[in-house]
């Protein structure tokens, strides 16, 4: 009989960033009766969660939800506004951009991907991997391209493999400057609920996310958030779509309803997730993940290594990756963290594998969280036989203790 509730006695520190640990009263919401998806009482549900998710997106437009992964909603938002063959700008800023390129590329889409060109040397195999996309050098291809056969710019908000936020509203205003009519596409998967996003105030056409980081539920949710321009677009759009269209919710959501099977226990779970990031306000949501996010990089920089993001301008609320010095396999010492600690942290992903590991501190957690999290890597990195050249423990300590919570924690709980 396969045992999946293997771990030691005592709490397992879930610190990867995603998924991410699902509070009791998410769990306990997602255990009630499944009901049928089209009597009245989901009717009155649906009505419910498609309104929450419009203020936890910032938007006054629709936004679908489709029982999927991030990567359904990739599809979903290229195939509901591009023709087959169209031209899409991708920024690559790390692992999920590149991904998120493969798979247009997999649509029939003529893919060109731009990005970061200056060097780094902490790590001159991908320098574009320690930024942010770059404004700039958006705004200069826009221009060159007069005869306006660029869809679509598609960017990563919070790059997860990174640790790097692009500043997106910056993205809007390159578009904007160059005259240019193509739809700006953001994948917002691990921003949204954990690092600013506001979806109508930067101009975003299609806003892309999935339920298993900020929203702190189980994977298997994802959304495009839609601009009245990305609407109009997706009724002339050629590009082949069933499941994935949004015509059909477009018709059935204003009465609470899917075309399709909804998974119902799941909106369950997000409807309690609104409640409670709504409750405790969205202002209230991103300052405290910003607190964690300079706790950790107290911590990471009293150790001596150096953070993944490269511009302290663009740092992540939501993760932060630790890069460790060359000849030492990142993936050993999250292993003796694993196996020591009971804690996980994320592996680096592609280019960065065995180079560094990431500390998620996003969605349902604490101070105190953080700092088991933290002492937990900081024992691994000197059982490793890792130089450091202080505590980022007592850093972190300092810090949180420094800068108190605006509000208490139980309201999350």
């Amino acid at each position: 009989m396969l045992n999946l509730d293997f771990h030691p006695t005592g709490r397992h520190f879930l610190q990867i960033p995603g998924p991410t640990p699902v509070p009791d009263r998410i769990l306990k919401a997602m255990s009630y009766p499944t009901i049928d998806h089209r009597g009245p009482e989901f009717g009155a549900l649906g009505k419910k969660v498609l309104a929450d998710i419009q203020k936890i997106f910032q938007t006054q437009h629709p936004v679908m939800i489709y029982p999927a992964s991030g990567s359904g909603a990739w599809e979903a938002a290229l195939c509901n506004v591009c023709n087959p063959g169209d031209h899409v700008l991708m920024v690559e800023t790390g692992h999920f951009a590149s991904l998120w390129q493969k798979l247009a590329a997999r649509l029939g889409l003529k893919t060109e991907v731009i990005q970061f060109e200056g060097a780094d040397s902490v790590l001159p195999n991908a320098p574009a991997w320690r930024q942010g996309a770059q404004p700039q050098q958006i705004e200069d291809r826009l221009l060159q391209d007069a005869q306006h056969a660029i869809r679509a710019v598609c960017v990563v908000h919070n790059e997860t493999s990174t640790g790097v936020t692009s500043d997106i509203a910056a993205v809007r205003r390159a578009i904007d400057k160059a005259k240019h009519p193509a739809l700006l596409m953001v994948d917002t998967i691990s921003g949204l609920a954990s690092a600013r996003y506001e979806h109508d105030a930067w101009g975003v056409d299609v806003g892309i996310s999935g339920s298993q980081k900020g929203l702190m539920l189980p994977p298997g949710i994802s959304f495009n958030a839609l601009s009245p321009r990305a609407i109009e677009a997706s009724k002339i759009a050629r590009l082949p779509k069933a499941y994935w269209g949004w015509d059909e919710m477009l018709e059935t959501n204003p009465a609470g309803y899917w075309p399709s099977t909804p998974n119902t226990n799941l909106l369950y779970g997000l409807s309690e997730a609104c409640d409670m990031l709504l409750g405790h306000g969205l202002e209230a949501v991103f300052a405290r993940h910003s607190r964690w996010g300079q706790g950790v990089r107290a911590a990471v920089n009293a150790w001596g290594l150096p953070i993944q993001c490269a511009d302290a301008a663009l740092y992540s609320p939501v993760l932060t990756g630790v890069l460790l010095p060359p000849g030492v396999d990142a993936d050993a010492v999250r292993k003796i963290i694993y196996e020591r600690f009971d804690c996980s942290l994320g592996t680096g992903l592609g280019k960065l594998k065995g180079r560094m590991f990431r500390i998620g501190h996003l969605g349902d957690c604490s101070d105190l969280t953080l700092m088991a999290a933290l002492s937990g890597c900081e024992m691994g990195l000197k059982l490793a036989g890792v130089k450091l050249a202080g505590s980022g423990v007592l850093a972190a300590m300092d810090h949180f203790a420094a800068h108190p919570v605006v509000l208490p924690m139980q309201k999350l709980a």
